[in-house]
């Protein structure tokens, strides 16, 4: 049965989940076992603490922190009490955060203390945002200052509201509701928020767990960010809707991938390649028994046939499959099909989702209309307009080819957007933080290829009359700016950037001295 018609809303999800798997194990985090039983009680005590915080039906709460167990339970208790969820990227800095913070006019924050070196909290204090509707934050850890909570605290006030309480506002959630608003930055340099309802979600994920062939007792690593579609929805509601045990790991290390693999016996590993080509080429892999790995699922422009062969041969993987989305089609737009052959897995991105429907404008840019496109962007009808047209075709940005079978390749990206590691760079986006430099006078950043990370920032600076800065303080600088995926990793310095009559910056020019 259709998901969206099955569950109706996240919270009846997590309810059924907490019924049908009830013993089984829902989520291993170190030496913290936690059964679907005690997940459902979890999540309900963190909704009965959003209620008691005030938290009413539509208001949005945001989630800043890495996977963890409390990622989960706090953001399955805030949609439980009715309310938006807005995750937060754990690589934006303070700024960028607070950004995100006042366009949503989030309730309700949700932060971890220190996560890779960096006090979160202190990183939002210094921002400078003023944040108006952002009434209080709660912080994951034993402390926090003065007028924040602690998670501990949140969760003790929340036991004044009754079950009864909780579950009449769980089922008072619409299927037509928003569920969640992921922000995702465009060609002008703001990020905006795509709106996605219950049944979208529901609804789409159902079918990627159906397409990848997601099963009851699964052990799925999830690495993929949860503050990212592909890990939360691919990640915590799938696994919610077939009984697959969640295993989060905050941060990506090749190392500890392995170990995990080896100790929980994982079974199923999406991420992007190259993640899967780092675990290959460990010089350790064979010190570590993978044998339990069974299905893969990956994304990228281009997939090289030869990692497809090696998860096949080398580490026996029987699923291998390759998906393109994007946050304003719930993540999720075409995908391969069990059984497809590795040359089609490695250059394409499979064919369109159930019930939706891809083609390619005359430009060769890739339309999508159906049950996957988002409702619109939060409070913005201007985007929404520019992005889906009169016919319900979301514009995608991205140039591709269809095949005879209707397998998509993307080939460009209208938009110049870029992916590091994994990671969607917006070359607007990085511009506008660039200029606020002191000695840039004009700036322009391009995408260019990574043996590691895939693709990688450059910039082309001009710099500003009598000023000296090099290429390494402005690097420098940009590490402290924005978040590390947007920093360039090189810098070149040129006397004007080339531009055409209307005065825009000609990018294929640049590219073409790099060889982008």
């Amino acid at each position: 049965m259709r998901g969206d018609l099955e569950w109706g809303s996240i919270p009846r999800l997590v309810r059924s989940a907490a019924e049908r798997y009830g013993a089984q194990e829902a989520v291993v985090e170190g030496r913290t076992r936690v059964s679907y039983a005690e997940l459902g009680e979890r999540v309900e005590r963190a909704a009965a603490a959003c209620i008691a915080a005030g938290v009413r039906p539509g208001d949005r709460v945001a989630l800043w922190a890495p996977n963890t167990l409390d990622w989960i339970v706090s953001a399955l208790g805030a949609v439980t009490a009715g309310a938006v969820l807005v995750p937060l990227n754990t690589r934006f800095k303070g700024a960028e955060a607070a950004y995100v913070l006042a366009r949503s006019r989030a309730r309700l924050l949700f932060i971890t203390g220190t996560f890779l070196g960096t006090s979160y909290v202190a990183s939002l204090r210094r921002s400078g945002v003023e944040l108006p509707d952002l009434e209080r934050v709660v912080v994951f850890g034993d402390g926090a200052p003065d007028d924040y909570t602690t998670w501990k605290e949140f969760l003790a006030a929340g036991d004044t509201v009754s079950a009864a309480e909780v579950r009449e506002r769980a089922d008072a959630v619409d299927s037509s509701a928003p569920s969640d608003i992921i922000y995702t930055s465009g060609t002008t340099g703001a990020p905006k928020g795509a709106v996605i309802t219950h049944a979208q979600t529901l609804r789409c994920y159902d079918v990627w767990s159906e397409l990848a062939g997601l099963r009851q007792g699964d052990r799925y690593l999830i690495v993929n960010p949860f503050f990212h579609t592909f890990g939360y929805k691919a990640g915590i509601i799938a696994c919610l809707m077939r009984g697959a045990v969640m295993i989060p790991q905050p941060v990506f290390n090749v190392d500890t991938v392995l170990a995990n693999i080896a100790s929980e016996r994982v079974s199923v590993l999406p991420g992007p390649p190259t993640l899967h080509q780092s675990l290959l080429d460990h010089p350790s892999r064979s010190s570590y028994d993978l044998s339990a790995l069974r299905l893969v699922v990956t994304g990228a422009a281009v997939v090289p046939l030869r990692l497809v062969e090696r998860l096949r041969g080398e580490l026996g993987v029987g699923t291998v499959l390759t998906a393109y989305g994007l946050s304003e089609a719930s993540g999720i737009v075409t995908m391969c099909r069990q059984g497809d052959a590795a040359e089609v897995i490695a250059t394409t991105s499979g064919r369109a989702i159930p019930d939706t429907e891809v083609r390619l404008s005359e430009a060769g840019e890739v339309l999508v209309r159906g049950h996957n496109v988002m409702t619109g962007y939060f409070e913005d009808a201007s985007a929404t307009s520019e992005a889906i047209d009169a016919d319900g075709w979301l514009h995608t940005g991205d140039v591709g080819v269809l095949d005879e079978a209707g397998n998509l390749r993307i080939t460009d990206r209208i938009k110049d957007m870029f992916i590091v590691g994994g990671f969607n760079a917006y070359p607007a986006e990085i511009e506008q933080l660039l200029g606020l430099h002191p000695d840039i006078a004009d700036v322009a950043v391009i995408g260019i290829s990574d043996p590691r990370l895939g693709e990688v920032g450059k910039a082309f600076a001009v710099r500003r009359p009598g000023a000296t800065v090099t290429a390494d303080d402005l690097i420098a600088w940009s590490r402290r700016e924005m978040a590390n995926y947007k920093v360039p990793r090189e810098v070149e310095f040129v006397t004007e950037l080339p531009r055409n009559a209307s005065g825009k910056v000609v990018k294929g020019e640049l590219r073409e001295r790099t060889g982008a």
